[in-house]
């Protein structure tokens, strides 16, 4: 692998939705870093299935992190080094960070019986109820639940003083419980963070120096990847957003984009600081 100047990680959900088309300038953008030779890290919510086609759109050939940091996935040969503790998953070399998703379903059964509240996941749902519940397309809704490490779902009848329940009785056991309306996940132990770390050290190993760290994300968005990396770079749609237009702190900057031509100007600002 060539040395890079910076490992781009780029939390790219809020700018490519499910069924969609990327945002205007996303695709220019990628195809600037690479010609840099920035190496980007997609970050997403997304399992792996779900990512296929927008990385095909994109160009997308470099590793990228799925579903909130369950796992962090290679393309084939891409380091050329041994990768200890990975398993084979599709097309892809997988760094597992949570456990595989029939622990993900089991710890949601025994956390639903012991706390006394119903859940429904998607598994049990017919390809319609699977519709109709995530107001998707049904191609696109049985991706949602192809899940390496997950288990989505939905409450079924319980109210705020259940579901608190639910949460606290979650966090005793440390699992990961995210809400992402009107679903909610459930893992053994996903952590964009250790993902991203456990990415950068194989960077590290390739290019036998350290690569400095970029994390990209919408303004708003608590992503914990972003801990991980030497810079961090939130996106706004408008200054109000953060009470600034481009605001530098340290390794923290904030850039604002207002139109397409202004992923051009995150193209120069990483790459000038890279």
């Amino acid at each position: 692998m060539r040395q890079s100047t910076a490992v781009v990680y780029f939390a790219v959900d809020p700018f490519f939705p499910i069924g969609g088309k990327p945002e205007a300038g996303l695709e220019g953008f990628l195809e600037e870093l690479e010609r840099f030779g920035m190496p980007v890290v997609l970050v997403s919510d997304r399992s792996r299935m779900q990512l296929d086609a927008p990385r095909r759109q994109l160009g997308h050939a470099h590793p990228f992190i799925a579903e909130r940091g369950g796992g962090v996935f290679l393309p084939e040969d891409y380091f050329h080094l041994r990768v200890e503790r990975s398993v084979r998953l599709g097309r892809f070399v997988c760094l597992p960070v949570a456990e595989p998703q029939p622990a993900a379903a089991q710890a949601l059964d025994n956390l639903s019986k012991d706390t006394d509240v119903t859940v429904v996941t998607l598994q049990a749902l017919s390809p319609r109820e699977l519709a109709q519940n995530t107001g998707l397309p049904s191609r696109e809704a049985d991706l949602v639940r192809q899940r390496d490490f997950e288990e989505l779902f939905f409450f079924a009848g319980a109210d705020e003083e259940a579901i608190r329940r639910f949460q606290e009785e979650a966090l005793r056991r440390k699992l990961v419980l995210r809400e992402a309306p009107p679903l909610w996940s459930l893992s053994v132990g996903a952590d964009s963070g250790r993902a991203a770390q456990q990415l950068g050290r194989l960077y590290d190993r390739a290019m036998h120096a350290h690569a400095p760290t970029v994390g990209i994300e919408a303004a708003g968005t608590t992503g914990r990847f972003m801990n991980a990396c030497d810079r961090r770079v939130a996106l706004t749609r408008r200054s109000a957003e953060l009470g600034f237009e481009v605001a530098h702190s340290g390794r923290n900057v904030a850039f604002q984009l207002r139109s397409p031509a202004d992923w051009a100007g995150l193209v120069r600002l990483l790459t000038l600081r890279a």
